[in-house]
């Protein structure tokens, strides 16, 4: 059995200065692929990208309001079973009896052509 463990970054929120790029769309898509590839490159898998609600305090007296964050959720493997293991747990002890399929039955219509 496969474990994971997550991770959880907020996204950017304003592009990289970059160069060669024209718009502040190419510039922000460029911020975001060097978030993905710093992460891939230390072993985290980019599983998707989250809008979440979250109560934030407001002012000096403790009033409270509703604020969006952007958060990025990564995943990695944490451990696995061997296949050797759970298959040697799956199999039992004397091997089942083969059974041919039975034969599939005829389709049968709800309309009589010819009728």
């Amino acid at each position: 059995m496969i474990r994971y463990e997550y991770q959880t970054l907020p996204a950017p929120r304003r592009e990289r200065r970059a160069r060669g790029k024209t718009s502040g769309a190419e510039a922000f898509a460029q911020t975001i692929q060097a978030v993905l590839n710093d992460q891939a490159a230390a072993g985290w898998e980019f599983q998707r990208a989250e809008s979440l609600p979250c109560d934030e305090k407001k002012g000096l007296f403790g009033g409270r309001h509703e604020v969006l964050h952007a958060l990025l959720v990564f995943r990695r493997v944490v451990n696995t079973i061997a296949p050797a293991t759970m298959s040697a747990r799956a199999e039992p002890s004397a091997p089942a009896p083969s059974v041919a399929p039975a034969p599939a039955p005829a389709p049968t219509s709800l309309f009589n052509i010819g009728d």
